[in-house]
Parts: structure tokens; C-alpha cells; sequence
């Protein structure tokens, strides 16, 4: 992922779990940034945010028969909930393969309700809509949060986060941009376009689907080509 020197980017609270405190954001309206964005804690989650949602939630389809384990939702101002995600495979970890050389095969789909424009729920305001590039953003924070460039310091990887969680916000901005390229993979057994886009930490893809939802999914040491996503029906598969 590349680096820019802007300015940082802000998070929102989820409603599971205390995410660590960021600056407000700067330019864009964005969704709270969810559990991709924290290593996700020994202590399983349950389903009940999930079940809170009013939006069906994705994962890997049949064909993965790994481990599979719940994340953390992502709620609005008001207490809806508006997004979350499923883990596949190995927990990843902040440090990674990328720094300790240890090989983790993961894959995290991001599920994030498709909202129009909207009011706030004080009245005072309107909301931003959700799209495919918030999803996209999602998942590229997602990513960066389990990725630890070799030989950088504790003290330094906050900068460097900042930095390229920005640049993730950047990319997932621009879509049609030369840094993605298109891949079709089945949801719900239905072939669904893609955006796609790789670098040394892993992979990110986002799109749409027919029943009104925007996915992302990211992933590592596992091949987004041979993936294809489901709508979870029983949350019982999910540790």
C-alpha cells in the first residue's frame, strides 16, 4: 500500500468493543471502523450484535472448511447496526508474517448495509450513503491492522499506520483507479464483479450484491481467486 504524508484519519466507536482512541476525521465522513482494525481478543465474541442487524451477513461459502470466527459490528450514532465482519482460517495477528516469517492463511468479509442518503437521527444532519468504497476502505484499514513491515519499530508503526490508513482511504475512493483491476467471484452461487487490488500485506477486494448489501473481504496467504461468499444463516459455524 502506498504512503502519503496527510493528514491522519478518524475512527468511530464499534459497539462490542473499545477500539483504540483516533483523531477525528479530517475531510471524509466515514464509517466507525470495526474489529478488522483491532487484533481480535482471546475472548469470543457472540452473535448478538450481529442479530441486531437488519441486513444479511456474509462470509466464505461452503467450499472453505476451516476454522471460522465472529469479529465485531460497527453501529451508527443512533445504536443500529451498520456494518461488521466474519474471520476465516488462522486469527491473524498485528505482527504478521510480514514480521515474524510465521505463515497465517486468513480471510476476513467485510458485510456493510446498503444505506441511502439519509437523516440523523438528532434531525440536524444528513448522513452519508454507504457505497462500494466503504467497504473497500474497511477492508484495506482491515488489512493494514494485521501487517508490521519488517524491521520497523514499535514506536514508529502508529505513524506508519496512520499514514497508509489514509492511503487506504484514498484508493478506496477511487475505484476505476490503475491500483485496481476486476475479478468475479460467486455470491450465493451467482458470478459478482470485484474490485481487486494486492500488495506485500495481502489482498482487498470490494463489490455489491443483489440483496442489498456491499461486501469487502481481505486476506492473506489464501488465494482470493478460488474464494466465493454465502449469506451466514446460522452463526453456529462461527466460534
Amino acid at each position: 500500500m502506498e504512503t502519503t504524508s496527510s493528514s491522519r484519519v478518524g475512527t468511530q466507536p464499534a459497539d462490542t468493543a473499545t477500539a483504540p482512541a483516533q483523531p477525528a476525521p479530517q475531510e471524509h465522513p466515514r464509517l466507525p471502523q470495526e474489529a478488522a482494525a483491532a487484533p481480535v481478543p482471546a475472548a469470543r465474541r457472540t452473535a448478538e450484535g450481529y442479530l441486531r442487524a437488519d441486513f444479511p451477513w456474509y462470509g466464505l461459502d461452503g467450499a472453505f472448511t476451516g476454522p471460522r470466527w465472529l469479529m465485531q459490528v460497527g453501529t451508527g450514532a443512533d445504536g443500529s447496526v451498520e456494518h461488521g465482519s466474519t474471520g476465516h482460517g488462522d486469527e491473524p495477528s498485528a505482527r504478521g508474517e510480514i514480521a515474524t516469517g510465521e505463515k497465517e492463511r486468513f480471510a476476513v468479509v467485510v458485510t456493510v448495509a446498503s444505506n441511502p442518503l439519509r437523516r440523523s437521527s438528532d434531525g440536524t444532519g444528513v448522513l452519508e450513503a454507504t457505497s462500494v468504497s466503504s467497504a473497500a476502505w474497511l477492508a484495506g484499514s482491515g488489512l493494514l491492522a494485521y501487517s508490521w513491515p519488517v524491521q520497523m519499530d514499535h514506536t514508529l508503526r502508529d505513524d506508519w499506520l496512520d499514514q497508509q490508513t489514509e492511503a487506504a482511504w484514498e484508493l478506496a475512493d477511487a475505484l476505476d483507479g490503475e491500483e485496481w483491476s476486476t475479478l468475479s467471484l460467486p455470491v450465493d452461487g451467482e458470478p459478482t464483479p470485484f474490485h481487486y487490488r494486492e500488495s506485500e500485506f495481502g489482498w482487498v477486494l470490494a463489490g455489491s450484491t443483489s440483496s442489498g448489501v456491499h461486501l469487502g473481504a481481505y486476506g492473506r496467504g489464501m488465494s482470493a481467486y478460488g474464494i466465493g461468499f454465502s449469506a451466514i444463516g446460522d452463526f453456529g459455524a462461527y466460534e
